[in-house]
């Protein structure tokens, strides 16, 4: 009797050993097969995938064989690690192992938005909403519905994010970019307070952040922001208004069609600088770093006027009649290559005609890149400062 225990015995575990060795070499095969694509194609892992569902949906789809013994490879070796969602870039020629590499280290498929210096948030808006791999959350919702969205209810939302280039994965909400962009512009705004210069005339990194947007928008050369934002501080400590072009173009929003007028610089808006003293009530557009430096850091010197020469740069005035003078010279007799900003590699632009020019402070600018401020929410009022006196151009 104890004889033919002791030879079940070694019959069991024989034959556990050989079930054992032919799982063993199951899941190997399992593991070393190759992926049956002819080509590249993306393997989509939605949020709250498992391995499970994902090896069921490749053998269901053809692309492997032997999903069971790979689930019970992930079960005995790999429990417990997640599957990142994402997009997979599956390679002819890879094993099922290299894959279950990927996954290992969550080397997903990226993707780039980039989010241009100067742009308006509406311009924001419809970036992210043509974007097919970007999951859209804020369709139909107002500006300021989508800030109490991504946690800062209350707030404008002009010139609250940093312009870059923001990398993601196929499946992130529009919310999610809209939060990290807010969150580096308040991280590179505190950053760049710091090192702000003693004498700067600002008491809350708000109001550099307003001047910065004037800055970015006037600057066609980009050595020049230091320089243009001393001439917008020193016209400040004199009392004088700021008299930029841009503001005026942000505060008729969609009325503006190309051709800033003489009215319009008359006309009363809480961003027409020809009319209120001091910086407009928010910013007007996205800033880049280099401009929110220069508005912390403004150039010393005696210039108070700039008017664009017509290829990008400046010339920068100490009086009125020397400015008086660059304006006859640069902006009554344009070249029919006028610009305010550099010439492109393509074709340049037409100019307006000369009789259609206003002497001004600042440069024309070009109507796609006009900032738009929301029609269903007026922008604030600006709090009343000093005045200042009139500075006629």
């Amino acid at each position: 009797m104890r004889r033919k225990l002791l030879l079940l015995l070694e019959t069991g575990l024989v034959l556990a050993g050989l079930l054992l060795g032919a799982s063993a070499w199951k899941i190997h095969s399992a593991l070393e097969q190759p992926l049956n694509i002819t080509q590249e194609e993306l393997l989509d892992v939605p949020k709250g995938s498992t391995p499970t569902r994902t090896f069921l949906g490749l053998e269901a789809d053809g692309v492997i064989k032997d999903a069971f013994w790979l689930r019970v490879y992930w079960r005995f070796n790999l429990a417990g690690t997640p599957i990142h969602s994402g997009e997979y870039r599956m390679q002819p020629g890879m094993t099922v192992n290299g894959l279950i590499d990927l996954w290992k280290r969550g080397d997903v498929v990226q993707y780039s938005l980039t989010l241009v210096e100067g742009w308006n948030f509406h311009q924001v808006r419809a970036a992210l909403a043509k974007d097919e791999k970007i999951e859209q959350t804020l369709n139909g919702l107002s500006d300021s519905d989508v800030m109490a969205k991504i946690g800062h209810k209350g707030l404008f939302p002009e010139g609250r994010f940093f312009p870059d280039t923001y990398r993601f994965v196929r499946g992130v909400t529009d919310t999610e970019l809209l939060k990290k962009a807010f969150d580096r512009l308040d991280e590179v705004l505190a950053k760049e307070w710091e090192k702000r210069s003693a004498d700067v005339p600002y008491t809350e990194p708000y109001q550099a952040l307003i001047m910065a947007s004037l800055v970015e928008k006037e600057t066609g050369v980009p050595q020049e922001r230091g320089q243009i934002a001393g001439v917008f501080v020193r016209r400040m400590a004199l009392g004088m208004q700021l008299q930029t072009d841009p503001t005026v173009i942000y505060g008729l929003g969609d009325r503006y069609n190309g051709k800033l007028t003489r009215a319009h610089l008359k006309e009363a808006t809480p961003y027409n600088t020809y009319m209120i003293p001091g910086l407009p009530p928010t910013p007007i557009a996205m800033v880049g770093r280099e401009a929110i430096h220069a508005a912390l850091n403004p150039v010393d010197g005696t210039s108070l006027y700039f008017v664009a020469r017509g290829d990008g740069s400046h010339v920068f005035s100490d009086d009125l009649d020397a400015h008086n003078n660059a304006v006859r010279e640069y902006q009554l007799k344009r070249r029919a290559d006028y610009r305010s900003s550099p010439a492109p590699t393509t074709a340049p632009e037409t100019a307006p005609a000369a009789e259609e020019a206003i002497p001004a402070a600042s440069p024309d600018t070009a109507p796609e890149s006009l900032p738009q401020p929301p029609a269903q929410e007026p922008a604030p009022t600006p709090e009343p400062e000093a005045s200042a006196p009139q500075n006629t151009q």
